[in-house]
């Protein structure tokens, strides 16, 4: 099907034509109401007239960066990616990925399940809602889908055709080469200018060679790695839970690059909470409860990572046989801790930028008392700095859990 941008007019004569979808709906008559407010897509809630219960999420790529607007291009075939992503990790970690009704590649949409009785996790924390099984999910996820996307599980052959199936999303990848690496850090038309004029803080941080040199050897890491399958913006926005379910969703983003990028964005957003807990309501229980999450994520991380390893007999890395099982149970733990480390190196890059550049988060950037978002930005980038400068000498889980706690305490 020849490519057509949809509206809410449109959108449900498109939909008729899928049976998926109207063996869904039984055939009602069906609404539609536009509910996005990323900065890439647009995104519609298409429900029952009769049973406002039967709802489904359509999302479709246009050929521009949405939150910009039609001067900013972009391919649309970023959701060529999206859909193949979902497919992906829907099979390696079924429970944690929404199921799809309907995709095109040429129509660059997806149709899939709607998560009424979820809420996003950003929102949901910055409210000092807690939630039980967070931890265990979102380390299942991230343990099943880098470990069987990457070398320590799949053959070469295999490996090298994931590669090929997701190494051109070239566009959103300098996306974050861009924004996440380096405009943020400079004067920048896209970055946010009225933050930025007359602020010291602006100046400081755009004047730090020394942060910014090691800004660059992060970037080359991810620019260069190819480890695993990667979401590639698993911010607190991109995943929706109750206290019984999690899903991981818009992972547009996703390519094959390095281990320590999503669980460097995950340690990032909690971090970027636990400022503005820190900063704004003071609630130290809850500043606890986001360091233990932290924590326990990590550390159930490591585990499963390894046991899955563990499991593995064969791989494009090593074959049974040629190494003795203590030298192999060395080899995962130094690598296990080479993930960490680039992992919080990565975290510290995802903080800063949320700072000036172009998209902020909406529980530090949000904050409406301006000394209070002041003092929230500058914890975030002295946490953040903190990150950058040292990862390459963390060794454990509780060095970083001690830089945010030193660092706050100031």
């Amino acid at each position: 099907m020849q490519y057509k941008e949809l509206d809410i007019n449109s959108i449900i004569p498109y939909l008729k034509g899928v049976d998926e979808v109207m063996d869904y709906f039984d055939s009602d008559d069906l609404k539609a109401n536009e509910i996005g407010d990323g900065n890439l897509n647009y995104v519609y809630l298409v429900s029952s007239i009769s049973d406002s219960n039967k709802a489904l999420i359509v999302k479709q790529a246009v050929p521009y960066l949405r939150c910009v607007g039609e001067e900013f291009a972009l391919s649309r075939e970023r959701m060529t990616y999206e859909i193949r992503a979902l497919t992906k990790f829907k099979q390696i970690a079924p429970d944690l990925v929404p199921k799809l009704y309907h995709v095109s590649e040429d129509m660059s949409i997806l149709v899939m399940q709607y998560l009424d009785k979820h809420i996003i996790l950003r929102d949901g924390l910055t409210d000092a809602k807690r939630y039980p099984n967070l931890s265990e999910h979102i380390s299942t996820y991230l343990a099943q889908t880098l470990f069987k996307t990457s070398s320590l599980y799949l053959d070469s052959t295999s490996k090298r055709k994931l590669i090929d199936e997701f190494n051109s999303n070239t566009e959103l990848c300098k996306l974050t080469e861009d924004f996440v690496f380096t405009f943020a850090y400079m004067q920048n038309e896209t970055n946010d200018a009225d933050n930025i004029k007359d602020n010291p803080l602006a100046k400081e941080l755009f004047s730090d060679m020394e942060f910014k040199e090691k800004v660059l050897d992060l970037k080359y890491k991810f620019m260069t790695s190819s480890d695993a399958l990667i979401h590639g913006d698993l911010h607190t926005g991109s995943i929706m839970l109750n206290e019984e379910e999690t899903y991981v969703i818009d992972p547009e983003f996703a390519f094959v690059g390095p281990f320590g990028f999503d669980i460097g964005a995950l340690i990032a957003n909690l971090v970027n909470n636990y400022v503005h807990h820190t900063i704004v309501t003071k609630d130290e229980d809850f500043k606890d409860y986001l360091l233990g999450t932290i924590k326990e994520t990590l550390e159930l991380f490591e585990s499963k990572f390894l046991k899955l390893w563990e499991a593995q007999k064969d791989s494009a890395l090593l074959i049974e046989g040629y190494i003795d099982d203590e030298t192999a149970q060395n080899y995962r733990e130094k690598f296990l801790k080479r993930i960490l480390k680039e992992a919080v190196g990565f975290a510290g890059c995802k903080m800063a930028r949320r700072v000036f550049g172009v998209a902020g988060v909406a529980e530090i950037r949000g904050i409406e008392d301006k000394q209070l978002r002041a003092d929230a930005e500058k914890l975030v980038l002295k946490i953040a700095r903190e990150f950058v400068m040292k990862y390459e000498k963390i060794d454990c889980i509780e060095q970083i859990l001690e830089i945010i706690k030193v660092n706050s305490a100031r």
